[in-house]
C-alpha cells in the first residue's frame, strides 16, 4: 500500500496504550497496526507550511514558514518561553487566539521521560503534551489561570529539576520507581510563598502506555536533512518517534508539513 501526502504530527487517543493515527494527505493511517510491518518513507523534496500550505525551503518551529513563523500567535515567543507570555497584558500577535489558548488554565507538571522533568501544558492538551514527550507518568503540580503565571513557576522550578527531555534516554525506559508524590512535595517545599498558593492537591498520577516491541539500547535518529529515505521493519511507537527494529528512529513532529511517500509492503 502506498500513501502520498504531507504529513503532520501523529493524533493519540486513549492511554494504555497509546494508538497513533498519522494523517498523509486525505489519508489517516492508523499506525499501531504498522508494527511489525516494513515500511518505507520517501522525502519527496517538498514542504509545505503548516500555518499557509505555502512551499517553503526550510522549516520553522516545526512546520511553518519564515513569515508565519514571524507573524502568527502559535510561533509567538511565548509559546517556547511561558514565562514570556505577555497575553495578561493584552499583548499577543492575535488577542482572540491568546484568549483561546493562553488565556486560560494552565498546569505546570512533573513527568518522568527518562528522567524527571517539569514542564508547562494548557489544560486542553492533557494527556497529549506528556504522550507527545514519550512520559511514562506525570503528575500535576500547579494551576494558574493564564500562561505567563504557569511559566513563572516552571522558571522557578528550573532551578530543582530540569525541564529538559533527552530523546535517547525517553526511548529506551519502560518503566521508573521514580516517587512524585514524594518530588512534588520536595519542590513545594522550595517554591516561593507567591506561587504556593496555586499549588495542585490533586496528587492522582496518570501512568502511560505505548505499542512497541524491541530491546534496543542504541538509537540513531533519522532525519530527511541527512537522508531522503527512512526504511525497515517497524517495532514501535513512543512519544512522536517511529522506532525500527535496527535501532533508527524518526520523529514525525519534526517533519510537519514535508511531503512524503509511505509504502508498507
Amino acid at each position: 500500500m502506498n500513501y502520498t501526502g504531507n504529513i503532520v504530527k501523529m493524533r493519540t487517543k486513549g492511554i494504555a496504550p497509546v494508538h497513533y493515527y498519522l494523517k498523509i494527505g486525505e489519508n489517516e493511517l492508523f499506525v499501531n497496526s504498522l508494527i511489525g510491518e516494513k515500511i518505507k518513507i520517501s522525502y519527496k523534496n517538498r514542504i509545505n507550511c503548516i500555518g499557509c500550505n505555502a512551499i517553503t525551503t526550510k522549516s520553522f518551529h516545526q512546520g511553518y514558514c519564515y513569515s508565519c513563523f514571524t507573524t502568527i500567535p502559535q510561533c509567538d515567543l511565548g509559546v517556547l518561553f511561558p514565562e514570556k507570555d505577555m497575553s495578561h497584558l493584552g499583548i499577543s500577535r492575535d488577542m482572540a487566539w491568546a484568549k483561546e489558548n493562553s488565556l486560560i488554565d494552565h498546569y505546570v507538571y512533573i513527568a518522568f521521560t527518562g528522567d524527571l522533568k517539569v514542564g508547562v501544558t494548557r489544560h486542553t492538551q492533557i494527556p497529549a503534551r506528556w504522550i507527545d514527550q514519550g512520559a511514562i507518568m506525570a503528575i500535576k503540580l500547579a494551576k494558574t489561570p493564564y500562561r505567563h503565571l504557569a511559566g513563572v513557576i516552571e522558571t522557578e522550578m528550573k532551578n530543582y529539576i530540569s525541564d529538559k527531555t533527552d530523546w535517547s534516554k525517553m526511548l529506551k525506559t519502560e518503566f521508573s520507581n521514580a516517587d512524585l508524590i514524594k518530588e512534588k512535595n520536595r519542590l513545594a517545599e522550595v517554591m516561593s510563598v507567591e506561587n504556593k498558593k496555586y499549588l495542585t492537591r490533586d496528587n492522582s498520577i496518570t501512568e502511560i502506555k505505548y505499542p512497541y516491541h524491541y530491546n534496543l539500547e542504541k538509537f540513531s535518529n533519522i532525519s530527511f536533512e541527512k537522508s531522503n529515505e527512512v526504511e525497515g521493519n517497524l517495532s514501535g511507537i513512543k512519544g512522536q518517534y517511529l522506532i525500527f527494529e535496527d535501532g533508527k528512529v524518526f520523529n514525525i513532529r519534526r517533519h510537519n508539513g514535508y511531503f512524503v511517500e509511505i509504502e508498507v509492503y
